[in-house]
């Protein structure tokens, strides 16, 4: 799992560390003030003061750093001593959790539609990944003020059915076409491995792809 966190309790800043064990085979963490023990995927304090609190999950990506540097050139890395680990994206799923609601995909099979449209609740989302680079995903909202637009691929851009406008993968504008300079609201999402998401979000779905479609999903 790589997912990031907004370490805030009841309006608090919290220091979290490394705990040590394992729980459900994710890491666990500890906060230094009171120390409670906190699972890494969801973020519920297991043990301690805190327990049965959550922490919220803010929208976040895992893809490669040249797919990165390639919309973010100025960026700064992180470098700490660590062993070399290999990791492929099409080994892992996204999960996007909204309001309580969770849903996972399996990159590799998002890959071969390069959009999933879904409900995440009552909220109209789209899993996408970028067709040029398969490296880049996002999830976003599908809502625009009083309408929803149903993203798929086209070629080498993301475009909605509705208008033909053609979207960013990375920023959720819209670049061209009658919404031109509308923006798509990212839905909190991180990655996991799918064979765990049913250990770490039990009343999850995970999406299944659709034969014969072009983006449209089922869930099941």
């Amino acid at each position: 799992t790589g997912m990031v966190h907004r370490r805030v309790v009841d309006g608090t800043p919290i220091v979290l560390g490394n705990q040590g064990a394992l729980f459900g085979n994710a890491m666990t963490w500890w906060d230094h003030d009171t120390g409670s023990v906190w699972t890494q995927p969801t973020a519920i304090c297991l043990v301690g003061p805190r327990k049965g609190a959550r922490l919220e999950l803010v929208s976040s990506t895992m893809t490669t750093w040249g797919s990165w540097r390639t919309r973010h050139p100025s960026t700064e890395v992180l470098r700490a001593p660590t062993k070399a680990q290999t990791l492929e994206l099409s080994d892992l799923a996204i999960v996007a959790s909204l309001k309580g609601d969770v849903m996972g995909f399996a990159i590799n099979d998002l890959r071969a539609v390069a959009v999933a449209n879904e409900r995440l609740g009552v909220e109209p989302i789209a899993a996408v990944i970028d067709p040029t680079d398969l490296n880049a995903w996002n999830v976003f909202s599908r809502r625009l003020d009083d309408r929803t637009v149903t993203l798929e691929a086209d070629g080498g851009t993301i475009v909605d059915r509705e208008t033909g406008s053609t979207w960013d993968v990375d920023s959720g504008v819209a670049r061209s076409g009658d919404l031109e300079g509308e923006r798509l609201a990212r839905v909190p999402a991180a990655t996991a491995k799918p064979e765990e998401f049913a250990t770490h979000w039990p009343e999850g779905t995970m999406w299944r792809r659709s034969r014969g479609t072009a983006g449209d999903a089922a869930s099941g």
